[in-house]
């Protein structure tokens, strides 16, 4: 190699560590940063933060009214730096009889005019006094969409019911939940790109700024700089008036303002709020506003890059000390963990180990992405869970279903479960990185808009798919001026353009999903999005581990589909594959269930916990009256005290049909239905894999 083709190649490797060294710098400064936005401070209850602010961090002490604050130096001039700690929150107003929370805000809240419909559908933390619990907000069944088709009003306050997994006042008080417990939407520290995003993104980059300049010891050239995180802002920021006068007439207050469509730095009067009484009574304090600029103000996943963060810190500082050094910015301490997850804390049932078990098994697939295409990550799942003998003998077609087929030669009964999950597909980007989504299945769209996305980076469909897809975190856009509940289109965003976006592989046709967590809620109950058919898929598969292939008497076939969100298109090929040869089929779906507050009650009424359903007619489908009495039979001889019911949508069993097979549905109750917050009762899950057992080990009949 010639020495300037050497020299070449070592600048080039340098210029590549350096760019691997700023990504990193920059990844951390976002972590940081949003671990600022996500940490528990509702109004009046700043304390939970505070406190902990205080046990890691020497220096900052505590004032009559609960602010926080450090000083740095000492003498003449005082200044007071001070930012807004407290975050929209709703505090419990009402326990129901049937164990459901009534919530209302906590002062005026968030100014945007979809911050209650962001937390319809949603995993919500109740901040109860024992520790964090997690609840979901009940929103209309995706399924029933016909009868909620005139509902157009946006959601407000007194249309939030908090579902938290309890069946009475009782069961409430046991998780140790009280009337005006806060309450807040549930979901991690979030950055993307060059970007953070969350709740009152704005003001806690204010708090965040100030705690990095009160941790480096920022101040002027003589004087003093007192540092103060403020409480209750929400309330006209009382704590702010109240911490500026419990110091005797600052020079300078310099306030970090809770956002706004554009970066703002000048000296004003007052700034509009309660706390004015206070501040127009000196009349030598020159009052600076440093306000962020932010992305979508007020909403959920209000938003602000790393730049504009920077931007608000330099202009702190330079208030400050015109020739200070930027400081760094410090992560705030973690809180404590929900609680909620550990069975253990509503005590012990006699099959606690099983649902424990089942618990397990759900949290492996429910945590998953999976769009109609890319069930990939669920297949191989599934596959490694099965036992070795099912291992030996499954096989997958070229679309990605799975199955296996056990017993004696003959007519086959069919079970099937499917892998997929509603959600979006990328449809086209425009040239600024607005990621435009088609639609996969009965998605309730009001539960997506203005949440936090994810977008799978697999290339592949089927059976190539990958076994764990990377993911690429950004933001479902939302509307700031909506005329009505429901959007007309929904939007993403990942913080990049078109072609920054496609040089990292973003391709047409990948799916795009959000955050999603499973939680135990309650002694009984388990809640994730997705649970239509991850229930499914987790029961198909117990009931497997359960049978004894040798001594089953009837050829049976266990299938987990691919592609049944929008059009039953794999339970399709698997019923030309399967269907001359099969006597009868069963899906494994949900039973959308009207046992909800948001439903009528005259139809798909079975209650969550009463037992496993035998789905008896749906839109596409019904059970002949004599296959309906064959089954109960089956079900009560296995002493499993099944409920029957109607409900609306259709099955992959329906695809088996035209072939003579009769269809008939094991269900298990399901609350919520195509929205993140699905619920299932594992009780009824533990019921429904034997019934699936029982069906697959009775006589096959005539």
């Amino acid at each position: 190699m010639n020495r300037s083709r050497s020299g070449a190649v070592v600048l080039g490797s340098m210029f590549a560590f350096l760019a691997s060294m700023t990504l990193l710098a920059q990844e951390s400064e976002l972590a940081a940063l949003s671990s600022w936005v996500a940490i528990d401070a509702p109004t009046g209850h700043e304390h939970l933060a505070i406190e902990q602010i205080q046990n890691e961090f020497a220096g900052w002490d505590r004032d009559s009214y609960g602010n926080l604050f450090k000083v740095v130096g000492g003498g003449e001039p005082r200044r007071v730096v001070a930012c807004a700690l407290d975050s929209y929150s709703y505090a419990v107003s009402q326990i129901t009889d049937t164990g459901y929370l009534r919530l209302h805000r906590i002062g005026a809240g968030s100014s945007h005019p979809l911050w209650d419909q962001a937390h319809e559908g949603q995993q919500l933390r109740i901040l109860a006094r024992s520790g964090p619990v997690i609840g979901v907000t009940a929103v209309a069944n995706g399924h029933f969409a016909a009868q909620h088709r005139d509902e157009t009003a946006i959601i407000s306050q007194n249309d939030l019911w908090l579902d938290v997994g309890a069946e009475s006042a009782a069961d409430v008080t046991d998780m140790g939940i009280a009337l005006l417990d806060p309450v807040l939407r549930h979901f991690p520290a979030w950055s993307y790109a060059n970007e953070v995003a969350g709740p009152r993104v704005g003001a806690r980059i204010g708090c965040a700024a100030t705690f990095a300049a009160a941790e480096a010891g920022v101040n002027g050239s003589s004087g003093s700089t007192k540092y103060l995180i403020s409480v209750q802002q929400v309330f006209g920021w009382i704590g702010l008036g109240a911490g500026v006068s419990s110091d005797t007439n600052p020079t300078e207050l310099i306030v970090l303002g809770t956002g706004a469509a554009e970066f703002d730095n000048r000296i004003v009067d007052g700034l509009g709020v309660r706390a004015d009484v206070v501040l127009a009574r000196n009349d030598r304090t020159a009052i600076r506003l440093i306000t962020p600029a932010v992305t979508d103000a007020d909403a959920l996943m209000e938003r602000i890059s790393l730049a504009s963060a920077n931007q608000v810190l330099d202009a702190m500082v330079a208030a400050i000390n015109p020739g200070a050094v930027r400081p760094a910015w410090i992560a705030a301490p973690k809180q404590t963990t929900v609680l909620n997850n550990e069975p253990s804390r509503w005590g012990v049932s006699e099959n606690s180990e099983r649902l424990i078990e089942i618990e397990g098994l759900l949290d492996q697939v429910t945590e998953k992405s999976a769009v109609p295409g890319h069930e990939g990550p669920i297949r191989n799942a599934i596959f490694d869970a099965m036992p070795e003998w099912a291992q030996e003998i499954a096989q997958i077609d070229e679309m990605g279903n799975m199955w296996v087929e056990v017993g004696p030669a003959g007519q086959a009964t069919v079970f099937l479960a499917h892998m997929d999950e509603v959600g979006y597909e990328v449809e086209s980007i425009d040239r600024n990185g607005v990621v435009n989504l088609t639609r996969l299945g009965g998605v309730v769209e009001t539960a997506w808009e203005g949440q936090p996305a994810l977008l799978q980076l697999d290339p592949f469909i089927n059976r190539e798919s990958q076994a764990e897809a990377p993911s690429l975190r950004g933001v479902f856009n939302t509307r700031s001026t909506p005329e009505k509940k429901q959007p007309d289109a929904v939007t993403a965003w990942f913080g990049m353009d078109r072609r920054q976006l496609e040089a990292i592989g973003v391709r047409v046709g990948m799916g795009v999903t959000g955050y999603k967590e499973g939680h135990r809620m309650g002694a009984f109950r388990y809640s994730s999005r997705s649970l239509d058919d991850r229930v499914g898929t987790t029961s198909l598969l117990f009931a497997l581990r359960q049978i004894d292939p040798d001594a089953l008497k009837n050829r049976v076939v266990f299938t987990w589909t691919v592609r049944e969100e929008g059009g039953l298109r794999g339970a399709a090929a698997m019923a030309e594959r399967l269907g001359n040869r099969t006597r009868r089929v069963y899906s494994i779906d949900t039973f959308v269930s009207s046992d909800t507050p948001l439903e009528s009650s005259h139809f798909a009424f079975v209650p969550l916990g009463a037992g496993p359903v035998l789905r008896s007619i749906e839109n596409a489908s019904m059970a002949t009256p004599y296959e309906f009495d064959r089954n109960r039979g089956i079900a009560e001889a296995a002493g499993i005290d099944a409920q029957v019911g109607l409900t609306q949508g259709s099955t992959d069993g329906t695809t088996f049909t035209i072939y003579g097979a009769p269809n008939a549905g094991l269900s298990w109750p399901g609350r919520y239905s195509h929205s993140p917050a699905e619920i299932a009762d594992l009780r009824d899950v533990a019921e429904l894999i034997d019934l699936i057992q029982a069906m697959a080990e009775a006589p096959q009949g005539p």
